[in-house]
């Protein structure tokens, strides 16, 4: 089974860009960064790293779920490195996504299998990750690390 998804871009003004959607969702303003652009809206990066942190989330959250679990409100932060390739031109060079489930881990159960399954059901990640490292960590609601 396969799927396509579109989305269409128009210029607005110098970098910045309208990326619409489709089917009624809202649009986003895009936009490059100082002294590229005006810094008005996320920039390419920034959509790359929500996309993959926002894939991971909602994979962990139907992993849990999927085992009939309530992590509470999970927070995730996605920070990449930037940096030039030996053409010298910018890459991300990778990706760390740390994911905090609000409850204690001991108030899941089948936690440790969770946590080794949820990142092969993001889409984005597994496939970002053929050509940019993606690190993963996650935490309780405690503090303690869990991966």
């Amino acid at each position: 089974m396969s799927e396509s998804v579109t989305v269409t871009l128009t210029q607005k003004d110098n970098y910045q860009f309208v990326v619409d959607f489709g089917d009624a969702l809202p649009t986003l303003l895009a936009d490059e960064p100082p002294p590229l652009g005006e810094g008005t809206g996320p920039a390419p990066t920034h959509m790359l790293l929500a996309a993959v942190a926002n894939c991971l989330s909602a994979s962990l959250l139907f992993s849990l779920r999927k085992f009939k679990q309530d992590p509470g409100q999970l927070t995730a932060t996605a920070t990449c490195d930037i940096g030039r390739n030996a053409e010298n031109r910018l890459r991300v060079l990778g990706i760390r996504v740390e994911m905090t489930l609000a409850k204690p881990a001991d108030s899941m159960e089948h936690l440790d299998r969770i946590l080794t399954q949820f990142e092969a059901f993001c889409t984005v990640s597994q496939s970002v990750q053929a050509g940019v490292p993606v690190s993963i960590g996650v935490t309780d609601g405690l503090g303690q690390r869990l991966r």
